[in-house]
């Protein structure tokens, strides 16, 4: 069989098995092991186990648990709503000063806490009746909150770029780098879009009354909250930074802090030891498994052929090499719109990068470029993660739809992001290589 013919058999039984209603890991395992057994026989069943023995393998996979732990904790330690206060009282007498504050929140607790859906869920429930009982649009509170969860994936500590970095030989410490400034872009144009936009529409974004403005006094005051996520965030960068720790060890760093800072803020007990330990649990199995069964699919799909295919396939974009990065970017759009980008990553890294390598673009950026391509799988219909974490918050009255149209102007923010980054790689790359 040719490669094109073993492609449309691989892709089209994962399709299969997961329009079924199999969960992603099995459509990928069962994928795997059937085209293992019919193109090379039972006797070649044994790579599949050892393929996934090496995936279990790896040091760095030590970090995922921690990170999760880590942002289990923080999610119970209430300091997402006192940075929120914060934010209420020295931006809410702007114009769209609390969307401003959600998205400054958003970014901070992505940085502690390293997936998505966590930081989205924090700042639902705390950010999002406050916004709407101060008069704030629903499509604007939902677009912030949703776009500002997505960051998780982006600013580090960020599983995807532990996860990314085992599958491409690329250092998690430089991805981690490179993730700061795409971050902070992200962040800069969704304040400049909210800040735009309410200067224009001032009744989709009114300042907080002058009566419940805060006072310089109560202002200062609120400052203590950024304490504990500053010295949180400072200890987990500044020891990778610092060339102090691996991703692993400061990923240990971050667990202890989160657990300290829950204990500061009085809510370090038993119980959220225990509700932390099972979501973290529940949610590393789940990434472990895809982890094993993704890579027996691509070992197998990288086995017959698949880098000639894309590399073929992508020579046919006009533009040269910068035509092989676009058609990359798109064939990761179009995936995120139906697929896990965990499961996107596993299945495409492994066969773009050394693409990439070869036409001599920097690993570093071009996986930054794949996170925030991710990040914009969070928030595309029909299957963004966080468009379901939203539904799972929001009141009656806000519809799917609603959140549908409120994230669509932060997809086009993310794609202007995503093409100052490719148009100026040194903002990515400069820090990275100033540190290591």
């Amino acid at each position: 069989m040719g490669i094109e013919l073993d492609t449309i058999i691989l892709f089209g039984s994962f399709l299969i098995l997961m329009a079924l209603g199999l969960p992603l890991v099995f459509s990928l395992g069962a994928a795997a092991v059937i085209g293992t057994y019919f193109m090379w026989g039972p006797a070649a069943l044994h790579l599949a186990a050892i393929r996934a023995f090496s995936a279990a393998n790896s040091f760095v996979l030590l970090a995922i648990p921690l990170f999760i732990f880590m942002g289990c904790m923080l999610e119970r330690s209430g300091i997402a709503r006192g940075l929120y206060e914060l934010m209420h009282k020295w931006l809410g007498g702007i114009r769209g000063g609390l969307a401003v504050g959600t998205i400054i929140v958003c970014a901070i607790f992505a940085a502690m806490v390293g997936v998505s859906g966590a930081a989205t869920v924090t700042m639902a429930l705390v950010a999002l009746p406050s916004m709407l009982r101060y008069g704030y649009s629903k499509h604007l509170t939902v677009g912030t909150i949703a776009a500002g969860g997505a960051l998780g994936v982006l600013i580090p500590p960020s599983v995807l770029f532990i996860v990314l970095g085992l599958y491409t030989n690329t250092s998690v410490g430089k991805l981690f780098l490179g993730g700061i400034p795409a971050g902070l872009i992200l962040v800069v144009l969704f304040i400049l879009y909210s800040l735009v936009l309410c200067r224009f529409r001032p009744e989709i974004g009114p300042a907080v009354p002058e009566a419940e403005q805060a006072s310089w006094r109560e202002k200062i005051i609120a400052l203590k909250a950024v304490g504990f996520p500053l010295v949180l965030v400072t200890s987990v960068l500044g020891s990778l930074m610092g060339g102090l720790a691996t991703p692993s060890e400061a990923a240990g760093v971050g667990a202890v802090g989160a657990m300290v800072c829950a204990a500061a803020n009085r809510s370090l007990d038993w119980k959220a030891i225990l509700d932390a330990s099972r979501t973290t649990l529940r949610l590393s199995a789940m990434v472990m498994w895809i982890v094993f069964a993704a890579n027996m699919f691509t070992a197998l799909y990288t086995a017959i052929g698949a880098e000639d295919l894309a590399r073929e396939l992508l020579s046919m974009m006009p533009g040269g090499r910068w035509g092989v990065i676009i058609g990359m970017q798109i064939i990761w759009f179009i995936m995120g719109c139906f697929l896990d980008p965990l499961g996107i990553m596993i299945i495409t890294a492994p066969i773009f990068f050394p693409i990439i390598v070869s036409l001599g673009f920097d690993p570093v950026w071009f996986g930054v470029l794949f996170v925030v391509n991710m990040e914009m799988a969070f928030l595309t219909p029909p299957f963004g993660f966080n468009l379901f974490y939203m539904r799972s918050c929001v009141p009656p009255n806000i519809s799917m739809g609603d959140i549908y149209r409120a994230v669509i102007p932060f997809i086009i923010l993310q794609a202007v992001g995503l093409g100052i980054m490719m148009a100026f790689p040194e903002l990515i790359t400069w820090l990275p290589n100033q540190v290591f």
